[in-house]
């Protein structure tokens, strides 16, 4: 049964989420006329709902659940995290300025169209295939392990849980477009912070001593310990990783990815989509600070005795806050924390359906047939949701046949093998000097193998280099190679024609 482990007022809680949302969707339905509402709102979307649902989106149910474990953990765990956050928030006012003035500088529908502008067709459909399959397999896979959450959560069968989630964000991605795509990212924002504070709360509350004892014990831990000035290229949680690799990372996943970049385009002016993204890196900032102070409040109850975990658990450390909320909370605040477990992975998926929509008919459809009614690119684009909605659904349900662990290392490492590759093209569009398309291809191809030079081991369990530096490498290759490459062939074409 689907939930047969939930008491009646959890059940009513999940149910009632779950209706809204599709209910949101249905009502913006009857607005979508043409493709600028539904893939940017009609360019009218306020800034605060245009921050809101860059939080929302970037936030995910790994999010939600694994920063706790970071600050909970019993040997090295605290703060550190938020030297990530910092170079996140460099790498926004980098982008505010650098790219987001082009991207708002006439109608583009996706970040790629800027591509064919600086270079040509093949180079934008390159970095939007790139795009396409990277989000697919990746928010596929983030869907997979929702649904192994919510089966310790609830007791939900795994093709169940797939099959609730996907369906669900597909029927009013489909129907609202970005619109209810935005709105219910405000919602699902508001759900999964009010379920935070909640569970914080009821930590706090049963600690014995309370607040004095929370610092006390936290600090005596050295749980509140944030700057680590080590240069450790092996190592993701230090002050370097954070502000270089955490901004160049942030650059790539912000600048140059159009899950993020269609949030931008849906802002009134560039103004409007500065201080959305800049202030969305501050949000963030705080809510890893809430997610962590949330580990450490774990980790003083466990300390105190009042909370009992397996062994196991508390070796995995990204488990004990799922763990506290489905034994320790009462009926009621269960459910609320398993609404907002989907809120976090419902967010991710909607925003990613509404992106491929978006990149397929923008960039692969639209170009050679380019005289068709809006009508029929609206609906286009809604089958285009469709078929991306099954694919995602397919990636999980085919990794709950096929895998049994490691399912964030293979997010992390698709991510990280190609975020940094799309950077490097975009950067190279901002050169004075036009760089050749060829050059570019070639630039691109040189940033993958680097990549790979350096995942590789990390997946053989040798790393040579933390996660954070995937993207500086990526990016910094494909300009790099590129670059040398149009030089010599400026230099060997005179010669050819002499």
């Amino acid at each position: 049964m689907l939930f047969e482990h939930l008491a009646p007022l959890d059940v009513s809680i999940v149910a009632i989420y779950l209706v809204t949302t599709v209910v949101l969707g249905t009502w913006f339905a009857r607005r979508q006329r043409d493709m600028t509402t539904y893939f940017v709102g009609n360019r009218s979307v306020n800034s605060g709902l245009v921050l809101i649902s860059i939080v929302a989106t970037e936030t995910s149910t790994v999010t939600f659940l694994s920063v706790p474990g970071l600050a909970f953990n019993p040997i090295d765990g605290n703060l550190a995290f938020l030297q990530l956050a910092i170079g996140y928030l460099i790498g926004r006012c980098v982008i505010a300025w650098l790219l987001l003035p082009q991207y708002l500088n006439g109608e583009l529908l996706t970040a790629y169209q800027l591509l064919r502008q600086k270079f040509n067709s093949t180079v934008q459909r390159t970095a939007s295939a790139i795009f396409m399959i990277t989000r697919t397999s990746a928010d596929g896979m983030r869907l997979y392990l929702t649904a192994l959450l919510l089966k310790q959560f609830a007791g939900w069968d795994i093709t169940v849980s797939v099959l609730v989630m996907g369906i669900a964000t597909l029927v009013y991605t489909y129907l609202g477009g970005i619109e209810a795509v935005i709105w219910t990212d405000v919602i699902q924002f508001a759900v999964y912070m009010i379920g935070a504070m909640i569970a914080a709360g009821f930590i706090l509350g049963r600690l014995h001593g309370g607040w004095e004892s929370y610092l006390h014990m936290g600090t005596a831990a050295g749980k509140f310990s944030l700057f680590d000035f080590t240069f450790d290229p092996k190592r993701p949680f230090t002050f370097w990783a954070g502000l270089i690799g955490g901004g160049l990372f942030t650059m790539a996943s912000h600048g140059a990815d159009q899950l993020m970049v269609q949030r931008y385009l849906c802002a009134r002016s560039v103004r409007s989509a500065q201080v959305a993204l800049i202030g969305s890196g501050m949000v963030v900032f705080v809510q890893f600070l809430l997610f962590l102070l949330i580990g450490v409040g774990l980790f003083v109850l466990w300390q105190q005795g009042l909370l009992a975990l397996p062994e196991d658990v508390v070796k995995r450390g990204d488990e004990v806050f799922g763990y506290f909320i489905v034994r320790d909370l009462p009926s009621g605040v269960i459910g609320l924390l398993i609404a907002a477990v989907l809120a976090a992975a419902m967010s991710t998926l909607s925003a990613s359906l509404n992106s491929l929509a978006n990149a397929s008919v923008n960039d692969f459809y639209r170009p050679l047939r380019p005289n068709q009614e809006e009508r029929h690119y609206l609906h286009l684009s809604r089958v285009m949701t469709s078929l991306w909605g099954i694919g995602q659904i397919s990636v999980a349900l085919l990794a709950a046949a096929w895998l049994e662990r490691s399912v964030i290392e293979m997010v992390l490492s698709i991510a990280g093998i190609t975020t940094g590759l799309i950077l490097g093209l975009f950067l190279l569009g901002r050169i004075p000097r036009p760089i050749g398309s060829t050059a570019a291809l070639i630039g691109l191809l040189g940033g993958f193998l680097a990549v790979l030079v350096v995942w590789l081991p990390t997946m053989l369990g040798t790393p040579i280099l933390a996660w954070p530096w995937f993207a500086p490498v990526g990016a910094s290759t494909t300009v790099l190679v590129a670059l040398v490459t149009d030089q010599l062939k400026r230099v060997w074409e005179p010669r050819s024609v002499s």
